[in-house]
């Protein structure tokens, strides 16, 4: 066969010309690391949209109308559960004034600069709700606190029902050139809330917004490669000693995984790629699937030396029994992560990119670089009565006896298990993409409990006529779906112009509470704006409600904390009730929250189709490879099973699969064939060049790679395990999904295929 002369040819080079194969393997790394000079971070959390996603871009279309929400949000909690104090007033409103100086900062909105408009003896007075907190007065303060409770545009926006806390929010426009830009921001934003926390003693401020939640993307990446990283070192370092007890061997493995890693983030930085909290931790994937083929030539090195055989010998002889299967556990990794780029989330298709470069460059190392240096550094054999094969050798004797039982025993739990999968439901909560332990999440959380939250929708509503917002018939029907908006279970706040009018409606006469209504003539409408915008002071326009020609306005809605699901529901919901009672206009959604509820609806669909092309893939190479389209077939079973299993387990443990784990099933494919290839190859071998028996070969096959599939799976869910520990929950769910279906591969590999494979040519060997 081809390979059989291209792995001697190999085995031959890099035996008697080490130093050469190990200039040429180092001269092509520097060249790729060094591209590694040209990455960037993106902390943006629009950055898990591709630039073609429809919701994106109708969502930067409505900012571009308006401006952008992206915001620092302050919530001040005062230590007697009531802001409507001297000391309370004082501290918001200097965060207010301190908060215009942050970086980027657009616009400051708080109960303090509310432009407030009240009827003073025929005149209209529009004013900071609180021009001078220092003078106020217990009875001033009692009608502010009034005033504040009773404002629509206030209460669960910039100030609690029953008023125990407050809100500053800082509308803020990032340019969005680097990951900086956010740090610097929260950095300062953090300063300014510890200036006045020490200030004021006994307040508490929080920090939340869609700005934060960027930083929170750079801190948890920082968080990931300072803990992640030196936990998996220490675990790959470990196993690899228990399981090959040299220095020298552990040391190659060890190079060997950070040239693979800084090939892939070369290559990817040749490309002018970015790194994002997902694709940031590809680095320790790869550390752990490079182990995997390194094993496999160490242990029969080992093996081979055992069984007396000279190094260079032993050398050789191991890449030529693993070449093949090394070859098509390598193709059949990068395939798997691959098929990630059918995700609709950028960040993951660049993680499966940089994983499949780095399994690439650890397939090229493996057959170059390990050999070369276990050719040049002293290595031993280890002693017979410290060789571990005593245990696979017991287990091939237990599968054989029982293989009976072991069948439908597997085969029935497999189906249970298979079972509980439908009852995940496809859900997700982009605050929960933070663990607790995250500041950013603790604030969120807070805020969301005590005064709205950052979860909204926001409404472009267009007349398609210059001025059309002053229209009576539009103005009543925009008031209706104010009202209805605020009935639904969901909604925590609304922000609409409608107020604005019926306030200013009833300052025109004398602040009588019976005219807070809309006015009925278009003239009177336009005539109340056009004197609201003269009076407002810099920076508090309406611009970020009212387009420039008057023609449409934009509502926002802030809902309570819902999943993916309660969010597409809502927005249909709303959705179904303009088409009816506003037929007539121009409607547009978005908000960063709808986004990410769409995003995971449409990854989970792509990753399905991404997946099964790449199973098909996986299984026509596996019968070319093995010239047996049965074996080929029968590998599916162990292959595809472990995936539908493991969410059949996840249905058990929560039962909501979101964005991060609508990619497992594409990542676990490629890895869990390295076993099944292995132990097929190693079968196979022995049935067709050794002439043995099915029972004879299937002991073969655990004594020669029996050991290597465990210790090697080992590392791969310890590997994944130690990923799981992320504090961005993306991260720890990928990684704890991907060793549960890992762990059932394994269990599936040693007691599932070994009896398929004996029914398989027990019944060939009976047709013949």
């Amino acid at each position: 066969m081809p390979w059989k002369s291209v792995s001697h040819r190999l085995s031959h080079w890099v035996t008697y010309y080490p130093w050469r194969v190990l200039l040429l393997v180092f001269s092509v790394v520097v060249a790729l690391s060094s591209g590694a000079m040209n990455l960037g971070f993106n902390s943006d959390s629009r950055v898990y949209f591709s630039k073609e996603n429809p919701r994106l871009l109708a969502f930067e279309a409505l900012e571009a109308v308006y401006n952008r929400t992206d915001s620092v949000f302050f919530v001040i909690q005062p230590p007697n559960d009531s802001i409507f104090n001297l000391s309370s007033l004082q501290a918001i409103a200097q965060l207010t004034q301190a908060a215009w100086q942050l970086p980027y900062a657009s616009r400051v909105d708080s109960i303090v600069n509310f432009q407030h408009s009240y009827s003073d003896n025929e005149n209209i007075i529009i004013a900071d709700l609180i021009p001078d907190p220092k003078a106020l007065t217990e009875t001033e303060i009692l009608s502010i606190k009034k005033t504040a409770l009773n404002e629509p545009l206030l209460v669960n926006r910039l100030v609690s029902v029953n008023g125990h806390v407050a809100g500053v929010n800082v509308n803020v426009h990032l340019p969005g050139k680097s990951p900086m830009e956010s740090i610097r921001l929260a950095e300062r934003a953090r300063k300014l809330a510890g200036e006045i926390e020490s200030q004021y003693p006994g307040v508490k401020i929080r920090i939340s917004g869609i700005a934060m939640m960027s930083n929170a993307f750079v801190e948890v990446a920082m968080s990931d490669n300072l803990k992640l990283l030196p936990l998996m070192y220490s675990v790959i370092i470990g196993v690899l000693w228990l399981s090959l007890r040299s220095l020298s061997a552990t040391f190659a493995v060890v190079l060997l995984i950070m040239l693979a890693m800084a090939s892939a983030l070369g290559t990817f930085g040749w490309f002018h790629g970015h790194l994002t909290p997902t694709s940031a931790v590809a680095p320790t994937i790869i550390m752990t699937v490079a182990v995997a083929d390194c094993l496999h030539v160490l242990l029969a090195i080992r093996q081979n030396m055992e069984a007396g055989q000279e190094k260079k010998q032993a050398i050789q002889e191991s890449l030529h029994s693993n070449f093949q299967p090394i070859l098509l556990t390598s193709v059949s990794t990068m395939l798997g992560f691959l098929g990630m780029n059918f995700s609709e989330a950028p960040p993951f298709r660049d993680f499966g990119n940089i994983v499949a470069t780095g399994v690439a460059a650890a397939l090229f190392l493996t057959l170059t670089l390990l050999p070369s240096l276990i050719t040049l550094l002293p290595i031993r054999p280890r002693l017979k009565q410290q060789r571990t094969e005593r245990p696979m050798h017991h287990l091939a004797i237990f599968v054989i006896r029982y293989r009976k039982a072991l069948l439908p025993i597997n085969g029935l739990l497999a189906m249970i298990l298979i079972g509980y999968a439908p009852d995940n439901e496809l859900n997700d909560e982009f605050v929960n993409y933070f663990g607790k332990s995250i500041e950013f999440r603790q604030d969120t959380d807070f805020l969301s409990q005590h005064l709205g939250g950052i979860y909204t929708i926001e409404y472009s509503l267009d007349t398609q006529q210059e001025g059309g917002v002053q229209e009576p018939v539009f103005l009543r029907n925009l008031d209706r779906f104010n009202d209805w908006l605020k009935k639904q279970p969901e909604t925590v706040h609304v922000n609409t112009v409608t107020d604005i009018f019926k306030r200013l409606n009833k300052n025109m006469h004398d602040d009588d509470p019976k005219y807070y209504a809309l006015p009925d003539r278009r003239e009177l409408a336009s005539q109340y704006l056009l004197m609201y915008e003269l009076s407002l002071p810099y920076g508090l326009d309406l611009n970020d409600q009212i387009n420039a020609d008057k023609s449409g306005t934009r509502v926002i809605v802030t809902l309570k904390n819902l999943s993916s699901k309660q969010m597409l529901t809502f927005e249909s919901r709303s959705k179904a009730w303009l088409k009816t009672d506003m037929p007539e206009t121009n409607i547009e959604t978005g908000s960063t929250a709808l986004m990410f509820a769409h995003v995971g609806q449409r990854n989970i669909r792509s990753m399905i189709t991404g997946t099964l092309l790449v199973l098909v893939f996986i299984s026509f190479i596996l019968i070319g490879a093995f010239r047996s389209l049965s074996l080929g077939l029968i590998s599916i079973i162990p292959n595809l099973t472990p995936s539908i299993a493991a969410f059949g387990i996840w249905a058990l443990i929560d039962g909501r699969v979101g964005l991060s784990l609508s990619v497992v099933a594409s990542i676990t494919l490629g890895i869990v064939v390295d076993d099944t290839i292995h132990f097929i190859s190693k079968y196979r071998h022995a049935r067709l060049e050794k002439n043995y028996g099915c029972r004879e070969a299937i002991r073969h096959a655990f004594s020669t790679v029996g050991e290597a599939i465990w210790i090697t799976s080992a590392v791969l869910i310890c590997g994944f395990i130690v990923l799981s520990f992320s504090p961005f929950t993306i991260n720890s769910e990928m990684g704890l999904m991907t060793a549960i279906t890992l762990t059932i591969a394994l269990f599936l590999d040693l007691l599932l295929l070994p009896p398929l494979l004996m029914l398989w040519d027990g019944d060939a060997n009976n047709r013949k």
